[in-house]
């Protein structure tokens, strides 16, 4: 059910802004504050207390974790209106390999399997954005957009890593999405976007991006980091790049060039290799930080910070 929610939030997306009138970042901006209604009911009736108790550090990562998905969203579904559902699902799912790569300007050391795989998935962000290039320029800037997606995903999963170590999902979740979608609601003012005055196929369309990807997609992977743990959950993150592929293949008749497609496999191998290269070491152990059930943060693990769209 994990994967068909966020395989399918390409899909869904692309063929809601294709079919409606429904602006790129009321999709954004929707799925976010809805997102923040659903999972701030649950605190508010038990534990109202912890939002009276966010810390200032607190609030400060949960602001860039906000900022860097505003902007992340802004980028890959304006990507979606510009290339194919398969390249730029592919491309912004490289946030595990751009996590990876922050973490290396942050001087920590990866085993080598972690920076040979970077070396492969980036090859296919390379192979996807030649064919691209030579098909049109908008799909080109599509591409470029997506992958700009991925890395603001990484900066909100880091961000998101530290507020966690001390926050609770529901508070967490509510205060990052809820922020975001502020955040959104004012770049569509700027832009001139509408948020509001759809068809009602628009707002179906709204709905079902909520319900499948935020809601369905997010969710079961958020309750399987802490039963599965979270390599087993990462490599079965890595379906949404072929999912979202056949999905759009079924549903949109999407097709892409035989090249596409082998920059398409690149990736979702080399996202593999840094997925498993990033097994519990003696370079991943040095200085990590223990956690319990009861603390409600993340896992102890260093693939913990390894996230989806």
């Amino acid at each position: 059910m994990g994967v068909l929610g966020v395989a399918s939030s390409g899909p869904l997306i692309a063929a809601t802004l294709g079919a409606t009138s429904v602006s790129a970042l009321a999709i954004a901006f929707w799925r976010n504050a809805i997102g923040a209604a659903v999972m701030a009911a649950p605190t508010l009736i038990r534990e109202p207390a912890h939002f009276r108790r966010v810390t200032k550090r607190e609030f400060r990562w949960s602001l860039l974790a906000a900022v860097a998905l505003a902007f992340h969203f802004a980028c890959f579904i304006t990507s979606l209106q510009l290339t194919s559902v398969a390249a730029a699902t592919a491309l912004v799912c490289l946030q595990s390999a751009w996590i990876a790569v922050f973490q290396l300007f942050r001087g920590t050391r990866h085993r080598w399997q972690v920076l040979a795989g970077l070396g492969i998935a980036f090859g296919g962000v390379v192979a996807i954005t030649g064919f691209d290039m030579g098909s049109s320029p908008e799909a080109l800037l599509g591409d470029l957009l997506a992958v700009a997606g991925g890395a603001l995903a990484g900066l909100y999963t880091l961000a998101g890593g530290k507020a966690r170590q001390s926050m609770t999902t529901g508070t967490y979740t509510t205060l990052c999405y809820g922020m975001c979608a502020v955040l959104v609601a004012v770049l569509a003012l700027l832009g001139g976007q509408p948020l509001v005055g759809f068809e009602a196929a628009g707002w179906l369309g709204i709905a079902a991006i909520t319900v499948c990807a935020q809601l369905v997609g997010h969710t079961a992977f958020n309750h399987l980091l802490a039963s599965m743990g979270p390599l087993l959950v990462s490599m079965i993150i890595l379906l949404e790049i072929p999912g979202a592929a056949l999905l759009a293949a079924l549903f949109l008749n999407e097709k892409l060039p035989a090249g596409t497609y082998a920059g398409l496999a690149l990736i979702l191998v080399g996202l593999a290799v840094v997925v498993l290269g990033q097994k519990p070491g003696k370079a991943g152990r040095r200085g990590r930080t223990t956690t319990t059930p009861q603390e409600d943060g993340p896992p102890d693990r260093p693939l913990a910070e390894l996230g989806t769209d």
